[in-house]
């Protein structure tokens, strides 16, 4: 079984931390990468190819949104599902413009994210 490869994009180490260490449990997961911002993103995602991007919506400096637009862009085949503290209908309009699969936020529980990225890497 071919595992899914994801990109954890945002600002909060100790955030990275915990989903790093949740998807680790998961065994058909595995982390291509980690960026802080949404520039190492895009450069990351170039380059480790990822199936799945999970990224902060809200981070300092370059758009996730641009960033979100340069990575499909770049590699069409990449979902990209933004984790946000917001339930914001402009937000999730604005996803879903940039190209995104999905929009979770960051209250929900890891089962429904881990079920996002399986759902979002088949095509959902």
């Amino acid at each position: 079984m071919s595992k899914i490869h994801v990109l954890l994009v945002d600002d909060h180490a100790l955030f990275r931390e915990g989903i790093r260490t949740l998807l680790a449990a998961e065994p058909d997961m595995e982390i291509a990468g980690e960026a802080a911002n949404a520039s190492e993103a895009v450069l990351l995602a170039s380059e480790s190819r990822p199936d799945v991007v999970l990224m902060d919506i809200g981070m300092p400096g370059p758009s996730s949104f641009e960033a979100a637009r340069l990575i499909r862009r770049q590699r069409p085949e990449t979902r990209v599902v933004f984790l946000s503290m917001y339930d914001d209908g402009d937000y999730v309009s604005e996803c879903v413009r940039v190209g995104a699969s999905g929009y979770i936020l960051k209250e929900s529980p890891a089962g429904q994210l881990l079920t996002a990225i399986r759902e979002v890497h088949r095509g959902g």
